[in-house]
């Protein structure tokens, strides 16, 4: 049995996660936690930890869970680099799955952009990123943008800091051939669109995943939460859990 504590119960999210984890059988929500309340004895209450709150709690997290040997299940994005070596390094004591999209639809959209990029190559293609969520969200790009960037700069040899052009103002002149572009857009209740474009002379390719309600992703971390209980100390990420590796 899944003993679990939901961080940030008040928020949409864990909202999301409670109602996500009552219609799985092998789950039980055993404790929750907002900002200000004890983290230490909440986490007691559980072997497994799901959370999509704020960043700057990860390290606080993470001791606590190192200390008690809970599961991590990590949702959160807009890690610092610091932070998300402070995640590695305390794999090597806990089993953590960190991802930034657990929604399977979006990682069918991960595996295809890798495939993409193999066939529609730079030599012909340009390659271009668009992402819009709600007007509250605080990180941009968002962390599923982050990483569909991170696979074309792994597929085409480019570099997230040299290549990647985040929006275009003025005369920037012609687009430079290794170049991808990435466009951030805010406004209303979107809960996530993501679309990865490869444009040619005659011709385009349009990769998209549009969720509409966060129990897409809430449903997917649960799932992971129920994979990792066997599994040995590591970093995991949804293409685990789903097989797609």
């Amino acid at each position: 049995m899944i003993q679990l504590l939901v961080t940030g119960k008040s928020g949409r999210m864990g909202q999301a996660v409670i109602q996500a984890a009552s219609h799985e059988p092998a789950v039980l929500v055993t404790a929750t936690h907002d900002a200000g309340e004890n983290l230490v004895a909440a986490i007691a209450q559980a072997n497994t930890v799901i959370d999509f709150t704020m960043h700057k709690f990860t390290g606080e997290l993470l001791e606590a869970a190192l200390k008690s040997g809970t599961h991590l299940v990590i949702g959160t994005t807009g890690h610092t680099d610091d932070e998300r070596a402070a995640i590695r390094e305390a794999s090597a004591k806990l089993p953590i799955v960190y991802a930034p999209n657990f929604s399977i639809g979006v990682n069918t959209l991960f595996w295809l952009t890798q495939k993409a990029a193999q066939i529609l190559t730079q030599d012909r293609f340009d390659i271009e990123v668009t992402e819009m969520h709600h007007r509250h969200k605080i990180d941009a790009p968002s962390g599923t943008a982050r990483r569909l960037l991170e696979i074309l700069n792994e597929e085409t040899a480019t570099s997230y800091d040299k290549d990647v052009a985040h929006g275009r103002f003025g005369n920037v002149g012609p687009r430079p051939p290794r170049e991808i572009g990435m466009h951030t857009l805010r406004g209303g209740d979107v809960v996530g669109d993501h679309t990865v474009m490869f444009a040619a002379d005659g011709e385009r390719v349009e990769l998209t995943h549009k969720a509409s309600s966060r129990l897409t992703f809430a449903a997917g971390a649960v799932r992971a939460a129920v994979w990792l209980y066997d599994k040995p100390a590591g970093l995991y990420d949804m293409q685990d859990v789903l097989g797609l590796r």
